[in-house]
């Protein structure tokens, strides 16, 4: 590599030679190569296994699941139905996980005993319970006191679930802004609350981008575990569908690949975000 030829970061430094096996692996190409390896090797394991088994693939009848035509016009089928459902789940789920998130970060970052000993009261005991027994204790315990159904049971515990680990994101993007910012904010009379609505959270959201895209495919992933209170969404639906069928392959397969499309399209958009907003190195 020539003087000419160097490549630099925005701060002026030269970056290290790259070695041309680097190289290949760190491209898109080889990404994509190794990522259908993998798929079709996943792919080619299971229709040898069903093959085995003597199973009677059924594929032709899977496009009614996503849409029919009939007299009365199109309509969507189960399984888009169950996607809406799953999504509008955990959409409203992560809108309260980011709003419960904020206000325990906020309590733990607040220097008072008693909204600190909360907030980390409220993280450790969330934190320490799995999710499945979490989602039995809103839905068989507290929904019959509180009276909601299991829709919003589910909606509730995936966003306490969740707003643990926003939180911790929170926490740790607040304390990623300078210090200085916050001095400044106080050598010209702001308050508190001030501070971090006009300076430090505007500034930290740079720094909470990156791991806070990643809960949103989570929550995504984490919303099919609502089928076992039988919750109407995307993995209810194929249950439903191979208990009337018996087309188990056909359906988890579609399932599955439907859950990869969705969070593929959420990545690719996030890290299109991410990029735009990127903090300097």
């Amino acid at each position: 590599m020539t003087a000419t030829d160097t490549q630099f970061t925005p701060k002026g430094r030269a970056l290290p030679e790259r070695q041309p096996l680097a190289r290949v692996i760190d491209s898109v190409v080889f990404s994509i190569i190794l990522y259908t390896v993998i798929v079709g090797g996943i792919v080619f394991l299971s229709y040898s296994g069903a093959q085995a088994m003597g199973y009677n693939w059924q594929w032709y009848r899977i496009p009614q699941y996503f849409y029919t035509i009939t007299d009365d016009g199109f309509q969507w089928g189960e399984i888009s139905t169950g996607l809406v459902k799953t999504l509008t789940l955990s959409a409203t789920a992560f809108a309260l996980a980011v709003v419960l998130g904020l206000i325990t970060a906020l309590l733990r970052l607040s220097g008072l005993v008693v909204c600190t000993a909360v907030a980390i009261g409220f993280l450790e005991l969330i934190r320490n319970i799995p999710l499945l027994v979490l989602l039995y204790l809103f839905y068989y315990v507290l929904g019959p006191i509180f009276g909601f159904d299991r829709y919003w049971a589910s909606i509730l515990c995936l966003a306490v679930f969740h707003a643990v680990l926003i939180s911790e994101i929170f926490r740790a993007g607040i304390n990623a802004v300078a210090k200085g910012q916050w001095e400044a904010a106080t050598s010209i009379g702001m308050s508190r609350g001030q501070a971090y609505r006009y300076i430090i959270l505007p500034q930290s959201i740079r720094f909470m981008l990156p791991p806070m895209t990643g809960e949103v495919v989570h929550m995504v992933k984490s919303s099919a575990i609502v089928s076992v209170i039988a919750v109407a969404e995307l993995t209810t639906i194929g249950r439903n569908i191979i208990s009337d069928t018996f087309m188990s392959f056909e359906i988890w397969f579609t399932i599955a690949a439907v859950y990869m499309a969705v969070t593929l399209i959420l990545s690719v958009g996030v890290s299109i975000v991410e990029k735009r907003y990127a903090v300097d190195t």
